[in-house]
């Protein structure tokens, strides 16, 4: 943006500092308001005819500019696709562990391809691995949804889920429940601490107190102590 001197045109369209429109004055005249009201004239549409300059705090403007910026920047997540790859006749266990990373990939924001592989036969039987995907996409439709149909592609047929919640959102859920956890543990551990000192000290209350050591009789009494 070109600021004050800069500005080397006859004429503006001038904008007032509160978005009222002052309207084509000569670029002097601009220059002059500007002074008289302890501000800059910056110039918002240089390819207008005639460019177009507002009144404005320019430092202020480049400050709240980069504000913005450096929090829309950290705001901002790349969106990672995660690949899980399964077999048509997967057995139990093996789809539940396969399904579990499923869930902890959506949790966390990810979108997820699933790959159904299949061998010999099996690609005679694309319907094995439809029935597939669409099992696991019902199992996990709390968490995702399908973003991507099933789709044959050479030996393999894939299926796309995408996340309910954004990577943001579930990067701020998932450092709620850290907080949360460390939390409860630190409670749990001073409430032990604190079940520990009152047991201590309940037991030292009802201790028998110690006998007085004895002199012994074996002693002679002229030996000195």
């Amino acid at each position: 943006m070109r600021v004050n001197d800069r500005i080397r045109v006859p004429e503006v369209r001038l904008v007032g500092p509160g978005g009222e429109q002052v309207g084509i004055v000569r670029i002097e005249d601009a220059l002059r308001l500007a002074a008289e009201a302890d501000l800059d004239l910056v110039e918002v549409a240089p390819t207008a005819r005639p460019p177009v300059c507002r009144l404005m705090d320019y430092g202020k403007f480049k400050y709240e500019t980069a504000q913005k910026a450096r929090e829309s920047r950290r705001n901002q997540t790349n969106t990672i696709i995660k690949e899980m790859k399964l077999r048509p006749k997967i057995d139990q266990h093996d789809y539940d562990t396969k399904k579990g990373h499923v869930v902890r990939f959506l949790k966390a924001g990810d979108k997820v391809k699933i790959t159904i592989m299949f061998r010999g036969r099996e690609q005679h039987r694309p319907e094995l691995g439809y029935r597939l995907l669409q099992r696991l996409a019902a199992d996990v439709e709390d968490l995702g949804f399908i973003e991507s149909n099933a789709r044959q592609d050479g030996r393999n047929m894939t299926m796309v889920l995408g996340p309910h919640k954004k990577k943001s959102e579930a990067q701020a859920e998932v450092k709620a429940e850290k907080v949360k956890s460390m939390a409860e543990k630190s409670a749990e551990k001073e409430a032990e601490e604190a079940e520990v000192k009152a047991h201590r000290e309940a037991h030292q209350a009802t201790a028998a107190p110690k006998k007085p050591r004895r002199r012994s009789e074996n002693i002679d009494p002229d030996m000195e102590a």
